[in-house]
């Protein structure tokens, strides 16, 4: 009989940790975290004291939310979180935060991943953007991570360790979904008009926007890389987070999205093509075949993620509370770049 993956914060307690990681506990205090971030789960801070157990941990479990249960259930976004920290983990060449367990019942996707609490680290708030200096080292260590498996991304896929872009869970599921984020966001919120005058035939080219995305050569994707999922250690490098859209796909998606929703206009304005560039080299540097390294290919997926990014607010916004001040300030600003990014890259001829 497998360990038991708790139904609630409730369930984990000090027999629970003793029993699946043998930890000697004398008190827990856990508290729930990061409300309006991570809204496809629910984050605990533990605070544990004893002979034989780290200090804090972190504990991720469902969203409370029944709408993003169902949507995470649907995408496999829990199953992809736990495989990563079964397996992809010790392939990254980036820092991430220690997995001491992942648990994961496939056929109902309850989960319970346990990891490494790195609260002492620097956090940006995505609200506010990220500066010029922490997106080229974001956009460095993403590049590192798209290099280790250029070309390698379909192998992944095809393992069962990733979902592609390109599978048909997505274009079976992100129309409906979009469409209820939609009719809730437009009746809940102001969107700028170059939203809505794409937002009525979105859904129409997904299809043709996710095999646009999987064309090759195709790598291992974050999927929300962004700067609410990434954390700065002490020598100021970063550390990602969140593993539940981890895919494979063009390496542009990650890059695409994490200038266009990471960074302010303005910031990303300037410093687009810039970044973009580094990103490029960077593939090459850290040993990416440079003959399958196209800039011009790279770019037109580029524009095309940017574009498919409106999934992203429109489809979160069903999971959350947009009475919350953080919640709604986050849909706000996710749908004010993505404005920028339509204008200024000319998106809206891709559709």
């Amino acid at each position: 009989m497998g360990a038991h993956i708790p139904s609630s914060i409730g369930d984990v307690n000090q027999a629970w940790f003793k029993s699946v990681l043998g930890w000697e506990i004398d008190s827990i205090d856990c508290n729930q975290i990061g409300s309006g971030i991570g809204v496809s789960s629910a984050l605990y801070r533990c605070k544990l004291t004893g002979p034989k157990c780290p200090s804090s941990v972190i504990v991720k479990l469902p969203a409370l939310d029944e709408a993003a249960v169902f949507t995470s259930t649907m995408l496999r976004m829990y199953i992809r979180e736990a495989n990563f920290f079964n397996s992809l983990i010790n392939e990254m060449p980036i820092q991430v935060p220690v997995g001491y367990l992942s648990l994961i019942d496939e056929e109902t996707s309850k989960f319970v991943v346990v990891m490494e609490d790195l609260g002492n680290m620097r956090i940006i708030d995505q609200n506010i953007g990220m500066t010029i200096e922490d997106a080229r080292k974001s956009v460095d260590a993403v590049a590192k991570m798209h290099a280790n498996w250029w070309g390698k991304g379909d192998a992944l896929a095809e393992a069962g360790k990733t979902v592609s872009l390109g599978d048909p869970i997505y274009p079976a599921v992100l129309p409906f979904v979009f469409g209820e984020g939609w009719a809730k966001l437009t009746s809940e919120m102001s969107l700028p008009q170059a939203i809505l005058e794409i937002g009525p035939h979105f859904s129409e080219a997904l299809p043709k926007l996710l095999s646009s995305m999987v064309v090759g050569p195709n790598t291992l994707c974050h999927g929300d890389y962004r700067a609410d999922n990434l954390l700065f250690n002490e020598n100021n490098e970063p550390v990602a987070i969140d593993f539940q859209l981890l895919g494979t796909g063009t390496g542009a998606y990650d890059i695409a999205y994490f200038v266009t929703q990471s960074l302010t206009p303005e910031v990303a304005s300037k410093h687009e093509r810039d970044l973009f560039d580094q990103w490029v080299a960077a593939l090459i540097t850290h040993g990416a075949p440079a003959g399958l390294v196209d800039r011009d290919t790279l770019w037109l997926h580029y524009r095309t993620a940017a574009l498919f990014c409106l999934a992203y607010p429109v489809i979160a916004s069903r999971g959350m509370d947009l009475s919350d001040p953080r919640q709604r300030t986050l849909i706000e600003v996710m749908t004010n770049r993505f404005d920028r990014a339509v204008r200024e890259l000319n998106l809206a001829e891709l559709l």
